[in-house]
């Protein structure tokens, strides 16, 4: 009898040290967007809501079927995340997640990752997918983008601009002035992006963008949907990451082209509150990317949600580098 492998244990070190490229990351970004609109496996978010009343633990399991008969390329595991807002006072990360991998012939685990900084890198991914299909021509003079949100995912999404959008003034708003200023000295150390300058206002950050990516901390409904249509140049693309925290409905609503992730996913978190007065999207951004179109005049929208899927694929790709390179801790069965 074969014996399992020892089950594989990467930390966020080791997540962060076999990571892959841009290049890479952007591709298996792309393979997860056509999986999500071909032959993926995938329920909306299954998640409870532990005390405090903003908590909630959501467990993401996804199956994508590769193209070996056998089923030894296909992608198998689930992301477990949790939110805790009430940790930033106890000085502990908010958000935590895990990913398991298992193998797909048999079902077993192979590996346990810390799944932090695979979200922040795939996220960016997504939107850099969404940046390279349509963000609209700036010529003759530099492209312009608009971050809000100085975060971690403000953070990832800097190496997608400066790569996606080389020359590209850069403007930041966050609700804290400083870290917003600490964002734009991290920019401006990247090739590709030529100015970066705090924003006085979201609104002012926005005004005039090719390309606007909203990246705010999630905010309760009454302060919600803040960025409506006037704000936003005429063929602006606009990636929200961060549900409808930023872009108002009506900016989806009147879009020339309106697509999310996952359609089921969306609609489910539009059940729960979470996109009051949205539009159903027009299409899963995979299947228009298999439909090789044109980008259409006016505005694109590209909400992404984040999937479990984008997580597994991700994670096979950085397990495969951890193997390679010896990272990680083998675990006995």
């Amino acid at each position: 009898m074969d014996l399992p492998t020892p089950l594989r244990y990467l930390s966020a070190s080791d997540v962060a040290a076999a990571m892959p490229a841009l290049p890479e990351r952007l591709a298996l970004a792309e393979a997860t967007l056509r999986g999500l609109a071909g032959p993926a496996e995938l329920p909306a978010k299954i998640g409870v809501h532990p005390r405090p009343g903003s908590s909630f633990a959501h467990a993401m399991p996804a199956y994508l079927p590769g193209a070996s008969a056998d089923g030894s390329d296909d992608r198998l595991g689930v992301k477990w995340i949790l939110g805790f807002q009430g940790n930033a006072a106890r000085g502990l990360p908010a958000l935590s997640a895990l990913l398991i991998l298992n193998d797909p012939t048999t079902g077993l685990a192979t590996a346990i990752l810390d799944a932090g900084p695979i979200t922040a890198q795939r996220t960016a991914a997504v939107s850099g997918v969404a940046i390279r299909a349509w963000a609209a021509p700036a010529d003759p003079r530099r492209p312009r983008a608009a971050l809000i949100g100085a975060g971690a995912q403000g953070h990832s999404h800097l190496p997608v601009i400066a790569g996606l959008l080389p020359g590209v003034e850069l403007a930041v708003f966050d609700r804290d002035a400083a870290r917003a200023g600490a964002l734009c000295e991290t920019a401006l150390g990247l090739g590709g992006i030529a100015a970066a300058a705090v924003a006085s206002s979201a609104r002012a950050a926005v005004e005039g963008a090719d390309v606007v990516v909203t990246a705010a901390s999630f905010a309760p409904p009454s302060e919600r949907q803040a960025m409506t249509n006037d704000w936003l140049a005429a063929n602006a693309l606009v990636v929200p990451v961060d549900y409808a925290t930023m872009c108002a409905a009506e900016v989806a609503r009147d879009a020339a082209l309106f697509v999310t992730d996952e359609t089921e996913q969306f609609l489910a978190n539009r059940d729960a509150g979470q996109f009051d007065g949205y539009p159903e999207p027009q299409a899963m951004i995979g299947a228009v990317l298999d439909r090789a179109a044109p980008r259409p005049a006016g505005r694109v929208v590209v909400t992404h949600l984040g999937t479990g899927l984008a997580d597994v694929v991700f994670g096979s790709a950085i397990l495969a580098e951890a193997e390679r390179r010896g990272l990680g801790t083998l675990l006995p069965r």
